[in-house]
């Protein structure tokens, strides 16, 4: 095995620049979907079940796209870039007409298409780190991906609050999507594409040690679903407790995309979305009682959308304080997730009860600190008890303990609310502060054994 020589910092943050846009990307969809959806006509108990979308693409695409590109040389673009390239663009077309949506069914469609193009990009992006850096920075190449995350998730979350404030119309008529929106999915559409375009441009990858011998095993691999299964019946055991903190982890942030909007409209801003049913058009006074709640609504939703941002920004100063710090000592990992894991389960319970809308930013502050250690550390504990050889795959496979929590909250998270919680979204949030606290406690079952290796050795 050639040994990987140390790259700057610069080789770093171009190999991992194209998360920006991914995350551009899923920022909007995290921040505005279910916004969308309620604007064509949902309700508001039926939205998880319209994301499932998400988790099942990622389900089915991550571990194939994995076993795929641990099994391509392309002799320009390498092994993990010609999956960049094509996820970006359809991810891009995927965001431009998403918000164009006629209907609520197109929409959904529109999601599985976002959603599979985002993974076909995502998940290579993870092997790559492992591809191109050596053990001693690996878990620092993490953390810099967990950074530029932070700042494309902070900066999607505002689109549509600051091209309102250029004076683009927020509102518009019933199941319409406000121009605002448009415009803030055609600039991710855009920034997701050239953020990627600047990876794959600036960043080469290391050809297998013997290419033909490469190629004549990949011309002879079996069936890869088999592969794939056998793969998933003998993954690490260290590989299965991270993912126990990890379904709970991931629980918590798909409840938090799907029901944030319609849980803190209602709850904490008062204005939830109004049902154009309920008005009759036909009479000026009820056209115009519609009119505000929907413009309170719309308005509202901004809020949220930027409040939620801070969970991005928060992730991205807990991502630069782990960097400084672990140049200079060691990392207690496991310490680490258990803290960080633990704050966001606070600051999601803190939704529930704060006295203004404004205390939403320490409560997202809060919920990104999670967010950070969630992007970096699981992966940084994963990648040295897996076969570099096997890299795309098994990342591809623990990115099922990612999507299978997100299908479990698709499907039972609105008959709960209804059941138990007289369909008041608000609980969908505090659901998630548990589930996080959850996690924090299944972290104590991880091995702690290399827990003091440095996250970035001196030198940069």
């Amino acid at each position: 095995m050639t040994t990987k020589p140390r790259l700057s910092f610069w080789q770093i943050w171009n190999m991992s620049f194209g998360f920006l846009g991914i995350q551009f990307g899923f920022a909007l969809q995290g921040g505005f979907m279910s916004r969308i959806f309620q604007t064509l006509g949902a309700e508001k108990d039926k939205l998880p079940l319209l994301w499932i979308a998400a988790p099942l693409t990622g389900l089915l695409v991550q571990p194939i796209i994995g076993y795929l590109s641990d099994r391509t040389w392309h002799p320009l673009l390498g092994r993990r870039r010609p999956y960049f390239l094509i996820g970006a663009i359809l991810s891009s077309i995927a965001l431009v007409f998403m918000p164009h949506s006629p209907t609520l069914w197109i929409a959904v469609g529109l999601l599985w298409l976002l959603d599979a193009s985002i993974n076909i990009s995502m998940e290579p992006f993870r092997a790559l780190v492992a591809d191109k850096l050596p053990e001693s920075q690996r878990s620092y190449g993490f953390v810099l991906q967990t950074l530029i995350i932070g700042i494309g998730t902070w900066v999607a979350s505002n689109l549509p609050w600051f091209v309102t404030q250029l004076g683009v119309p927020n509102e518009a008529g019933p199941g319409v999507i406000p121009p605002s929106v448009k415009i803030a999915f055609a600039i991710g559409a855009f920034v997701l594409l050239t953020t990627i375009l600047v990876t794959v441009f600036t960043t080469r990858e290391y050809p297998p040690d013997d290419l033909d011998a490469f190629r004549a095993e990949t011309q002879h691999s079996g069936n890869f679903l088999a592969e794939i299964a056998s793969n998933i019946a003998h993954m690490p055991r260290q590989m299965l407790k991270i993912g126990v903190v990890q379904f709970f982890s991931w629980l918590a942030f798909f409840s938090m995309w799907s029901m944030a909007t319609p849980a803190l409209t209602e709850h904490v801003f008062k204005a939830p979305a109004p049902d154009p049913n309920a008005f009759d058009m036909a009479i000026p006074a009820q056209a115009e009682a519609f009119a505000s709640a929907n413009q309170a609504y719309q308005n509202a939703s901004d809020l949220v959308g930027s409040y939620m941002g801070n969970y991005g920004l928060s992730s991205m100063v807990v991502a630069l304080l782990l960097a400084f710090y672990a140049a200079r000592r060691p990392v207690r990992r496991k310490l680490v997730h258990f803290t960080a894991l633990m704050l966001g389960g606070l600051g999601f319970l803190s939704m529930a009860v704060v006295p203004a809308p404004i205390w939403l930013i320490g409560s997202f502050a809060l919920v990104g600190v999670a967010w950070a250690s969630i992007l970096s550390m699981p992966y940084a504990l994963l990648a040295s008890y897996v076969e570099e050889s096997k890299m795309g795959v098994y990342m591809g496979i623990f990115n099922m303990f990612i999507v299978i929590p997100q299908i479990v909250a698709a499907t039972m998270l609105g008959p709960t609310l209804r059941a138990l919680f007289e369909n008041r979204p608000i609980y969908a949030l505090i659901i998630s502060g548990a589930s996080l606290i959850v996690a924090a406690l299944a972290t104590t079952r991880v091995r702690s054994a290399g827990d003091a290796v440095p996250l970035h050795a001196a030198g940069h």
